[in-house]
């Protein structure tokens, strides 16, 4: 049986659903992240495009940059996801969304040349 992981925005207008096993959760250390979230760093948790479903609302986006589209709901302005286009079948999450994040445990790190000097993580 696939594993079923839920999640949504903090207002709850946009709930999705993924199936399956992420494939890969991993911290993103990137300027772009940073200033998207608003925290020091992102952790993502990446889904096949199709094995992921918007169940309530709709996952509003924009080019953040060039090759990047980023997701966040209208209402509350919660971040959701980045696709990116050196991997067009996968949409990345940000793990907070998650109902249940602690059940994703990052285990990569991305950009880790742009990670903030007094920030340390084993």
């Amino acid at each position: 049986m696939d594993e079923t992981f839920k999640g949504g925005c903090l207002c709850r207008t946009v709930r999705f659903r993924a199936t399956g096993s992420p494939k890969g959760v991993f911290w993103c250390h990137c300027q772009s992240c940073r200033r998207h979230s608003g925290a020091p760093v992102s952790v993502f948790v990446a889904f096949d495009r199709q094995a992921y479903t918007v169940t309530d609302g709709a996952i509003e986006k924009f080019k953040s940059s060039p090759g990047t589209t980023r997701g966040f709901c209208r209402t509350c302005g919660s971040t959701l996801t980045c696709e990116v286009e050196q991997m067009p079948t996968e949409t990345h999450f940000h793990v907070g969304a998650f109902d249940n994040p602690h059940r994703l445990v990052p285990a990569k790190h991305f950009f880790r040349d742009e990670q903030l000097p007094w920030l340390h993580l084993s």
